[in-house]
């Protein structure tokens, strides 16, 4: 009885440790501005640079202003007028044919050098850090490199071919597939890496056993690679098409929307005539339209994908 007292004494603190206690929680609510303190700068940035021009905008996309002088409201004649606009459809059908074919390529290759990077190979981190190279550099940089060799390089190399000897960027036809392929080859970079995390975690075990029971490549991959990837698959497509749908700078650097508007997309379209063509207003209710359209677009696709990895 005696022992059984002593440990309850032991266990229950006296008025020393009940000060402590104390002591200690009011330290911690003394602590807990300095949170506080590290978060509002950010949030106060966010709202300075991101929330208050989004409301700034929306509100402007109502009336007629042009970026300077006397503004009046107009309703929502500019969204009516933007489903009119020819130019305005001619962009949003470029822009979802450019994102497509490039979310397509670029997952695909991906995908295939991600497994080659994830088998076991000489300098394999060597081999890494090079695919990772054209993420880092910047876009319109590289996109100059590329103008030229599509402009000279190409012609000279490959004048047998019609495509390429009268440069493929002043084709109207065809010059899209040149800023595909610029897009694409800095966009693999990032996917690469997403795709060798998900390979990354698959078991070796699961190679083995179906080696084992006379599996061959192709079953191996749709068996266990791509059903154990399949999240990293949604990531990937969404961001890319997300990314894509918003490309900009790639046809800056090679086209700069031409020949003449036969490559201009939605962005390039909002900032030529919101910046330049004294369109603000207008070009501000395309923005508004095609956030709202990207935002859909993103959901369907999350649902679409998750409900295809719970199948699988």
């Amino acid at each position: 009885m005696s022992t059984l007292t002593s440990a309850v004494r032991a266990t229950t603190p006296g008025p020393e440790g009940s000060k402590r206690a104390r002591r200690v929680r009011t330290t911690n609510s003394r602590a807990l501005p300095a949170y506080y303190w590290m978060v509002w700068p950010a949030v106060i940035a966010f709202a300075a640079f991101h929330t208050i021009p989004v409301i700034v905008g929306i509100f402007f996309s109502f009336t007629n202003y042009a970026g300077y002088g006397d503004w009046n409201f107009v309703g929502i004649s500019n969204y009516l007028n933007l489903f009119k606009d020819d130019r305005v459809l001619k962009a949003y059908g470029f822009s979802f044919l450019f994102a497509i074919v490039a979310t397509i390529l670029t997952n695909v290759i991906s995908l295939s050098i991600a497994m080659g990077l994830n088998a076991k190979i000489r300098a394999r981190n060597f081999w890494r850090g090079v695919y990772f190279v054209p993420y880092v550099l910047a876009i319109l940089v590289i996109g100059y490199v590329f103008q030229f060799l599509f402009s000279n390089s190409l012609p000279k190399i490959l004048s047998g071919i019609p495509l390429f000897r009268d440069n493929i960027l002043t084709n109207p036809d065809w010059a899209w597939t040149a800023i595909v392929a610029l897009a694409v080859w800095q966009a693999c970079a990032f996917s690469i890496i997403i795709y060798l995390s998900g390979l990354q975690t698959i078991p070796s075990e699961l190679y083995e056993a179906a080696s084992l029971d006379g599996a061959s490549s192709w079953r191996q991959f749709g068996s266990i690679t791509f059903p154990l990837i399949s999240a990293f698959f949604t990531i990937n497509v969404v961001l890319s098409l997300k990314g894509f749908l918003q490309v900009f700078d790639p046809i800056v650097a090679l086209t700069n929307g031409g020949p003449g508007t036969s490559t201009e997309s939605v962005t390039l379209l909002v900032f030529r005539g919101g910046f330049s063509g004294g369109e603000f207003a207008y070009q501000t209710a395309n923005a508004v339209i095609f956030f709202i359209v990207i935002t859909i677009v993103s959901l369907l696709q999350f649902r679409v994908l998750q409900r295809r990895e719970a199948d699988i």
